[in-house]
C-alpha cells in the first residue's frame, strides 16, 4: 500500500510511525508513505499557502491553488482524503474501508481552515479523528495510517490479530489475562485455564457483550435483531 500525504511540515513524518507494527511495515516495503511539502506548490516568492479569509474573521485559510496542483500532479491516486474536524467520524469500518485500496492521498489542514473549494470540488471525503480540535491534521494522519497499516496484509505477522479486536464485530474486545495465573490475590477467571476451548470461546463473546453494554452501549444499535 502506498501512502500520500500533503502537509506543511513534512519534518513531523514518519514519527511515531517508524516504530512498532507500522516501523516494521515500512521498514518491509508493505506500506510506503511519500511525504509531499505544501510549499513546493505554491509560485510566489514568500512561498505562500495561506491568506485572509473573505468577509473578515480570525485566523488565516489554506489557499486552494496549492492544494489543487498538488493532487493533480499525483492524478490517479485513489481517495483523496482531507482531515477535517468537521469530516464523517474515523471508525474501524472506515479503516477496513480504507484498507482495500492499492493507495490514497491524504491532505492535512492547519490553521483556520481550508478554503471550501477544496473539499467541495477536490476531495473524495473529509475525515475526522474525534469531536476535538488539534493544531493541524498531521496527528490525525498519524492516526489513520497506523490504523490503516496494521490491516495490510503482513504487517501484523498474524492474519487472525485483528479479528477479535475491538470494533471488528462492531462489540469492545473481550478481556484479555496472561501468567501469573494470580496476581495480588486476583485469579485469571477458571475458565481460561481449562483448556475448554468451546467455553472459552463462549465465555469471550459474553464477555465482549457485556463490556460493549456497559462501556460503549451505542454500539449494541450496530447489531443484528436476534
Amino acid at each position: 500500500m502506498n501512502i500520500e500525504v500533503l502537509t506543511l511540515f513534512p519534518e513531523l513524518f514518519p514519527g511515531p510511525l517508524s516504530s512498532g507494527v507500522t516501523g516494521r511495515g515500512l521498514a518491509a516495503a508493505l506500506v510506503t508513505l511519500q511525504i509531499h511539502n505544501l510549499r513546493d506548490y505554491t509560485h510566489d516568492r514568500h512561498r505562500q499557502v495561506d491568506d485572509i479569509p473573505y468577509g473578515g474573521g480570525a485566523g488565516m485559510v489554506l489557499k486552494p491553488e496549492p492544494i489543487f496542483e498538488a493532487v493533480r500532479a499525483r492524478a490517479g491516486i485513489g481517495p483523496v482524503i482531507l482531515l477535517s474536524p468537521q469530516g464523517e467520524r474515523l471508525t474501524q469500518g472506515l479503516v477496513r474501508e480504507l484498507a482495500g485500496h492499492r493507495d490514497f492521498y491524504l491532505i492535512c489542514g492547519r490553521y483556520e481552515g481550508v478554503d471550501e473549494r477544496v473539499g467541495a470540488h477536490l476531495v473524495d471525503r473529509e475525515v475526522s479523528i474525534g469531536d476535538y480540535i488539534l493544531t493541524g491534521g498531521e496527528l490525525p494522519a498519524m492516526v489513520l495510517i497506523d490504523a490503516v497499516s496494521r490491516l495490510v496484509t503482513g504487517v501484523l505477522g498474524s492474519e487472525e490479530s485483528p479479528k477479535d479486536e475491538s470494533f471488528a464485530v462492531e462489540l469492545l474486545e473481550y478481556p484479555h489475562y496472561t501468567r501469573p495465573a494470580v496476581f495480588e490475590g486476583h485469579q485469571v477467571p477458571e475458565v481460561l485455564l481449562s483448556g475448554h476451548h468451546a467455553e472459552i470461546e463462549r465465555w469471550r463473546r459474553a464477555q465482549a457483550a457485556e463490556r460493549t453494554r456497559r462501556r460503549r452501549p451505542d454500539l449494541l444499535d450496530h447489531q443484528p435483531k436476534s
